[in-house]
Protein backbone atom coordinates (compact mmCIF):
# COMPACT_ATOMS: atom_id res chain seq x y z
CA UNK A 1 0.00 0.00 0.00
CA UNK A 2 0.98 3.61 -0.28
CA UNK A 3 3.04 4.80 2.75
CA UNK A 4 0.61 7.80 2.81
CA UNK A 5 -2.36 5.69 2.02
CA UNK A 6 -1.36 3.01 4.75
CA UNK A 7 -1.14 5.99 7.46
CA UNK A 8 -4.38 7.94 6.52
CA UNK A 9 -6.03 4.21 7.06
CA UNK A 10 -4.45 3.69 10.44
CA UNK A 11 -5.05 6.73 11.41
CA UNK A 12 -8.56 6.30 10.31
CA UNK A 13 -9.15 2.95 12.26
CA UNK A 14 -8.17 4.67 15.32
CA UNK A 15 -10.50 6.84 14.81
CA UNK A 16 -13.32 4.71 14.51
CA UNK A 17 -12.48 2.68 17.31
CA UNK A 18 -12.91 5.76 19.29
CA UNK A 19 -15.70 7.86 18.22
CA UNK A 20 -18.66 7.08 16.38
CA UNK A 21 -20.16 10.46 14.53
CA UNK A 22 -20.09 11.24 10.76
CA UNK A 23 -19.78 15.08 9.69
CA UNK A 24 -20.73 16.72 7.01
CA UNK A 25 -18.45 19.79 7.54
CA UNK A 26 -15.22 20.22 8.52
CA UNK A 27 -13.98 23.05 10.19
CA UNK A 28 -9.97 23.95 10.75
CA UNK A 29 -9.56 26.71 13.94
CA UNK A 30 -6.50 29.04 12.78
CA UNK A 31 -3.99 30.90 15.58
CA UNK A 32 -6.21 32.62 18.62
CA UNK A 33 -9.74 30.86 16.70
CA UNK A 34 -9.93 28.02 18.98
CA UNK A 35 -12.29 28.83 21.41
CA UNK A 36 -15.12 28.81 18.31
CA UNK A 37 -15.32 24.84 19.26
CA UNK A 38 -17.10 26.44 22.56
CA UNK A 39 -20.04 27.30 20.51
CA UNK A 40 -20.23 24.07 19.33
CA UNK A 41 -22.96 21.32 21.22
CA UNK A 42 -20.10 18.52 21.74
CA UNK A 43 -21.12 14.96 21.17
CA UNK A 44 -17.07 13.62 21.69
CA UNK A 45 -13.61 14.71 21.52
CA UNK A 46 -10.83 13.05 20.51
CA UNK A 47 -7.25 14.19 21.60
CA UNK A 48 -4.77 13.90 18.52
CA UNK A 49 -2.44 11.82 20.92
CA UNK A 50 -4.76 9.27 20.56
CA UNK A 51 -4.68 8.63 17.08
CA UNK A 52 -2.03 6.52 15.82
CA UNK A 53 0.80 8.23 13.44
CA UNK A 54 -0.91 11.83 14.02
CA UNK A 55 1.00 14.84 14.08
CA UNK A 56 0.27 16.78 17.33
CA UNK A 57 0.39 20.60 17.03
CA UNK A 58 3.11 22.26 19.32
CA UNK A 59 2.06 25.49 18.40
CA UNK A 60 0.38 28.15 21.39
CA UNK A 61 -3.06 28.53 20.12
CA UNK A 62 -3.49 25.58 18.88
CA UNK A 63 -4.61 22.79 21.68
CA UNK A 64 -4.54 19.35 19.57
CA UNK A 65 -7.85 17.80 19.48
CA UNK A 66 -11.08 16.78 17.02
CA UNK A 67 -14.22 18.23 18.65
CA UNK A 68 -17.47 16.63 16.97
CA UNK A 69 -20.81 18.07 17.89
CA UNK A 70 -22.95 20.43 16.05
CA UNK A 71 -23.91 24.04 15.09
CA UNK A 72 -27.34 24.53 14.97
CA UNK A 73 -27.99 20.80 13.33
CA UNK A 74 -25.11 20.70 11.45
CA UNK A 75 -22.85 17.91 12.51
CA UNK A 76 -19.52 18.90 12.13
CA UNK A 77 -15.88 18.56 12.59
CA UNK A 78 -13.95 21.20 14.28
CA UNK A 79 -10.18 20.64 14.54
CA UNK A 80 -8.99 22.93 17.27
CA UNK A 81 -5.22 23.20 16.60
CA UNK A 82 -3.63 22.58 13.03
CA UNK A 83 -0.11 21.53 12.42
CA UNK A 84 2.26 23.37 10.47
CA UNK A 85 5.29 22.63 8.12
CA UNK A 86 7.29 25.01 10.33
CA UNK A 87 6.96 22.56 13.07
CA UNK A 88 9.49 19.86 11.48
CA UNK A 89 6.59 17.84 9.99
CA UNK A 90 6.68 16.11 6.92
CA UNK A 91 3.87 17.56 4.41
CA UNK A 92 2.22 14.31 4.07
CA UNK A 93 1.77 14.78 7.96
CA UNK A 94 0.56 18.36 7.69
CA UNK A 95 -2.26 18.00 5.39
CA UNK A 96 -3.48 14.38 6.85
CA UNK A 97 -5.57 16.00 9.22
CA UNK A 98 -7.81 17.07 6.76
CA UNK A 99 -7.54 13.90 4.71
CA UNK A 100 -8.70 12.28 7.13
CA UNK A 101 -11.71 14.66 7.65
CA UNK A 102 -12.61 14.10 4.25
CA UNK A 103 -12.16 10.08 5.52
CA UNK A 104 -14.46 10.79 8.28
CA UNK A 105 -17.16 11.85 5.43
CA UNK A 106 -16.72 15.50 5.79
CA UNK A 107 -17.80 16.66 2.35
CA UNK A 108 -16.88 20.73 2.98
CA UNK A 109 -14.47 22.07 4.26
CA UNK A 110 -13.87 25.49 6.03
CA UNK A 111 -10.45 26.39 6.37
CA UNK A 112 -9.81 29.72 8.96
CA UNK A 113 -6.28 31.22 9.54
CA UNK A 114 -4.61 34.30 10.98
CA UNK A 115 -2.52 36.46 8.91
CA UNK A 116 -0.82 39.60 7.73
CA UNK A 117 -2.66 42.16 5.78
CA UNK A 118 -0.53 42.91 2.41
CA UNK A 119 -3.69 44.86 0.49
CA UNK A 120 -3.38 48.27 1.36
CA UNK A 121 -6.81 48.78 1.90
CA UNK A 122 -7.07 45.80 4.90
CA UNK A 123 -6.70 46.96 8.80
CA UNK A 124 -5.92 44.95 11.62
CA UNK A 125 -9.05 43.19 12.78
CA UNK A 126 -10.31 42.40 9.37
CA UNK A 127 -12.08 39.15 7.73
CA UNK A 128 -10.60 37.71 4.48
CA UNK A 129 -12.71 35.54 1.81
CA UNK A 130 -9.91 33.76 0.14
CA UNK A 131 -10.93 33.64 -3.12
CA UNK A 132 -7.59 32.03 -4.33
CA UNK A 133 -4.13 31.30 -3.27
CA UNK A 134 -0.35 31.39 -3.79
CA UNK A 135 2.12 29.03 -2.85
CA UNK A 136 5.66 29.75 -2.42
CA UNK A 137 8.48 27.55 -0.47
CA UNK A 138 5.81 24.75 0.74
CA UNK A 139 6.11 21.75 -0.93
CA UNK A 140 3.37 20.53 -2.92
CA UNK A 141 1.57 17.92 -0.42
CA UNK A 142 0.58 15.35 -3.85
CA UNK A 143 4.53 15.23 -4.63
CA UNK A 144 5.13 11.42 -4.18
CA UNK A 145 3.29 8.37 -5.02
CA UNK A 146 -0.63 9.05 -6.12
CA UNK A 147 -2.92 7.27 -3.73
CA UNK A 148 -5.35 6.76 -6.18
CA UNK A 149 -8.26 6.23 -3.99
CA UNK A 150 -7.81 9.61 -3.06
CA UNK A 151 -7.65 11.41 -6.26
CA UNK A 152 -6.32 11.91 -9.80
CA UNK A 153 -2.51 12.19 -10.23
CA UNK A 154 -2.94 16.28 -11.77
CA UNK A 155 -5.70 17.62 -9.83
CA UNK A 156 -7.20 20.77 -11.67
CA UNK A 157 -6.45 24.09 -9.59
CA UNK A 158 -9.08 26.36 -11.08
CA UNK A 159 -11.19 26.55 -8.44
CA UNK A 160 -10.51 25.47 -5.29
CA UNK A 161 -12.52 27.82 -3.75
CA UNK A 162 -15.93 26.48 -4.21
CA UNK A 163 -18.08 29.85 -5.64
CA UNK A 164 -21.37 28.71 -4.36
CA UNK A 165 -19.53 28.66 -0.78
CA UNK A 166 -18.03 31.92 -1.01
CA UNK A 167 -21.58 32.99 -2.22
CA UNK A 168 -23.17 31.77 0.90
CA UNK A 169 -20.26 33.33 3.10
CA UNK A 170 -21.15 36.73 1.91
CA UNK A 171 -24.33 36.53 1.98
CA UNK A 172 -23.72 35.36 6.20
CA UNK A 173 -21.59 38.18 6.31
CA UNK A 174 -23.85 40.82 5.32
CA UNK A 175 -26.72 39.04 7.26
CA UNK A 176 -24.20 39.53 10.37
CA UNK A 177 -23.22 43.07 9.71
CA UNK A 178 -19.67 42.09 9.33
CA UNK A 179 -17.08 43.79 6.87
CA UNK A 180 -16.16 40.99 4.75
CA UNK A 181 -12.93 41.66 2.56
CA UNK A 182 -11.69 39.46 -0.49
CA UNK A 183 -8.64 38.42 -2.02
CA UNK A 184 -5.87 35.85 -2.75
CA UNK A 185 -4.09 34.41 0.21
CA UNK A 186 0.23 33.35 0.24
CA UNK A 187 1.27 30.56 2.07
CA UNK A 188 4.82 30.46 3.27
CA UNK A 189 6.63 28.46 5.27
CA UNK A 190 7.30 30.57 8.76
CA UNK A 191 8.38 30.01 11.22
CA UNK A 192 10.03 33.36 10.76
CA UNK A 193 7.73 36.93 9.75
CA UNK A 194 8.19 37.97 6.46
CA UNK A 195 10.78 41.00 5.46
CA UNK A 196 9.70 43.75 4.51
CA UNK A 197 10.80 43.13 1.10
CA UNK A 198 9.53 39.76 0.57
CA UNK A 199 5.65 41.68 1.56
CA UNK A 200 6.57 43.97 -1.68
CA UNK A 201 7.22 41.18 -3.48
CA UNK A 202 4.23 39.63 -2.36
CA UNK A 203 1.93 42.44 -3.00
CA UNK A 204 3.31 42.41 -6.61
CA UNK A 205 2.61 38.72 -7.37
CA UNK A 206 -0.83 39.95 -6.16
CA UNK A 207 -1.06 38.32 -2.56
CA UNK A 208 -3.44 40.81 -0.12
CA UNK A 209 -2.70 38.23 2.83
CA UNK A 210 0.05 36.07 3.94
CA UNK A 211 0.37 33.50 6.26
CA UNK A 212 2.02 30.02 7.24
CA UNK A 213 -0.90 27.55 6.88
CA UNK A 214 -4.30 27.08 4.50
CA UNK A 215 -2.74 26.67 0.85
CA UNK A 216 -1.22 22.68 1.15
CA UNK A 217 -4.15 21.51 2.93
CA UNK A 218 -6.39 23.42 0.41
CA UNK A 219 -4.40 21.30 -2.41
CA UNK A 220 -5.15 18.19 -0.37
CA UNK A 221 -8.81 18.66 0.31
CA UNK A 222 -9.25 19.73 -3.45
CA UNK A 223 -7.44 16.50 -4.77
CA UNK A 224 -9.75 14.49 -2.26
CA UNK A 225 -12.78 16.51 -4.36
CA UNK A 226 -13.59 18.24 -0.71
CA UNK A 227 -15.83 21.82 -1.19
CA UNK A 228 -13.66 24.05 0.26
CA UNK A 229 -13.91 27.70 1.46
CA UNK A 230 -12.10 29.86 3.90
CA UNK A 231 -11.55 33.25 6.07
CA UNK A 232 -8.14 34.76 6.78
CA UNK A 233 -8.54 36.72 9.90
CA UNK A 234 -6.22 39.62 9.24
CA UNK A 235 -4.35 40.06 12.99
CA UNK A 236 -2.09 42.75 11.90
CA UNK A 237 -0.61 44.21 8.95
CA UNK A 238 2.65 42.49 7.68
CA UNK A 239 6.17 43.62 7.69
CA UNK A 240 6.93 47.05 6.63
CA UNK A 241 3.48 48.61 6.36
CA UNK A 242 4.08 50.04 10.03
CA UNK A 243 6.65 50.66 12.26
CA UNK A 244 5.51 47.59 14.64
CA UNK A 245 7.43 44.77 14.89
CA UNK A 246 5.55 41.18 14.97
CA UNK A 247 4.84 38.82 17.40
CA UNK A 248 2.82 35.81 17.50
CA UNK A 249 1.19 37.34 21.12
CA UNK A 250 0.05 40.30 18.50
CA UNK A 251 -1.56 37.83 16.10
CA UNK A 252 -3.48 35.88 19.28
CA UNK A 253 -4.36 38.79 20.87
CA UNK A 254 -6.02 40.50 17.57
CA UNK A 255 -7.75 37.03 16.98
CA UNK A 256 -8.81 37.15 20.31
CA UNK A 257 -10.62 40.71 19.63
CA UNK A 258 -12.08 39.59 16.63
CA UNK A 259 -13.26 35.82 18.18
CA UNK A 260 -16.60 37.42 18.50
CA UNK A 261 -18.00 38.51 15.10
CA UNK A 262 -15.45 35.62 13.74
CA UNK A 263 -17.90 33.29 15.87
CA UNK A 264 -21.09 35.18 14.80
CA UNK A 265 -19.45 34.55 10.87
CA UNK A 266 -19.16 30.68 10.79
CA UNK A 267 -22.07 30.00 12.51
CA UNK A 268 -24.15 31.84 9.81
CA UNK A 269 -22.21 30.25 7.42
CA UNK A 270 -21.67 26.77 8.55
CA UNK A 271 -25.84 26.93 9.08
CA UNK A 272 -26.11 27.69 5.16
CA UNK A 273 -23.51 25.15 4.22
CA UNK A 274 -26.00 22.67 6.02
CA UNK A 275 -28.96 24.04 4.43
CA UNK A 276 -27.24 23.32 0.85
CA UNK A 277 -26.41 19.78 1.59
CA UNK A 278 -29.53 19.27 2.39
CA UNK A 279 -30.80 20.47 -0.99
CA UNK A 280 -28.12 17.89 -2.79
CA UNK A 281 -29.00 14.92 -1.17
Amino acid sequence: MNPVSEKLQKSYDSFCKKVDFKPDVAIVLGSGLGNYADRIRVVQELDYHEIEGFPVSTVPGHAGKFIFGYVQDVPVVCMKGRVHYYEGYPISDVVLPVRLMGRMGARILFLTNASGGINPAFCAGDFMLIRDHISLFAPNPLIGQNPEELGVRFPDMSHVYDEELQEILRQAAAECGIRLQEGVYVQLTGPSFESPAEIRLLHRLGADAVGMSTVVEAIAANHMGMRICGVSCVSNLAAGMTENPLSHEEVQEASRQAAPRFEKLVSAAVAKFGKELAREN
